[in-house]
């Protein structure tokens, strides 16, 4: 991976870029742009849209309330990232806005909130969720943005799962063991999903539901137990080492 700028301004907008294109920013982006950082026409920014790289742009038209970039070169190719499934049980709005943002810096492809017999938080507002991920990759020098999935019963979830997606189940009942020799046995770079329950745990009937998919692996993260947004980050720590895009 190119190393990224952290002194430039990073923007994601959700439009095209290329060499010569002309970017016209919504009114808060501008806002933003103009008022909050103060920047001027002839100013340089990083601008990327999950799709095509990032690209140096300088802002262009400035007007009270609406501005615009002119897209130069571009700056980093496109990167695909691990092919990681993150699936939770939703939780409570600032926790799930951390979660979110943790994800995201960990390169997760797609974010997929389950319903659970003792999830806390069924409601998901999708659009804060993609706010969160949107703004976890213009700090971090990210270039792709997860898919966000609409929330959907453990069930069925289940019974749809593709079976050539590796189900890694943090199970709090798993035998105390080395999570990294069991996720050795996964080929890295193969597709796989991260499964944390609900602050609750699973119901006997849901974790014995996910023991018998074939593609399910039980790892156990650790004599102690955590927080669901903590489990998040150890878990797709110890994914991307193993079977992600760390090596």
């Amino acid at each position: 991976m190119a190393i990224h700028d952290f002194n430039a301004q990073r923007l994601f907008v959700d439009q095209p870029l290329g060499p010569g294109t002309t970017v016209a920013l919504s009114g808060e982006q501008a806002n933003y742009l103009v008022n909050v950082l103060r920047m001027r026409a002839g100013d340089a920014i990083l601008v990327f849209n999950g799709r095509d790289g990032e690209w140096r742009a300088v802002l262009a038209e400035v007007a009270k309330r609406r501005a615009a970039l002119a897209v130069g070169e571009q700056a980093r190719p496109q990167e695909a990232g691990p092919d990681i499934d993150y699936l939770f049980a939703p939780l409570k709005r600032a926790r799930l806005d951390y979660m979110v943002q943790k994800a995201v810096e960990m390169g997760v492809a797609r974010l997929r909130p389950v319903i659970t017999r003792h999830t806390v938080a069924e409601r998901v507002n999708l659009d804060r969720m993609r706010a969160n991920a949107i703004e976890a990759a213009e700090q971090c020098g990210i270039l792709r943005l997860p898919d966000i999935v609409a929330p959907a019963r453990l069930d069925a979830v289940l019974t749809g799962w593709d079976a050539r997606r590796r189900l890694i189940f943090c199970d709090e009942a798993a035998p105390p063991g080395g999570p990294l020799g069991a996720l050795a046995g996964i080929e890295r770079g193969a597709p796989v999903a991260v499964l944390v329950g609900p602050e609750g745990g699973f119901s006997e009937e849901e974790r014995a539901r996910i023991l018998a998919l074939p593609q399910a692996l039980a790892i156990s993260l650790g004599p102690r137990i955590m927080r669901a947004d903590t489990a998040a980050v150890a878990a797709l720590a110890l994914v991307n080492a193993v079977v992600g895009d760390w090596g």
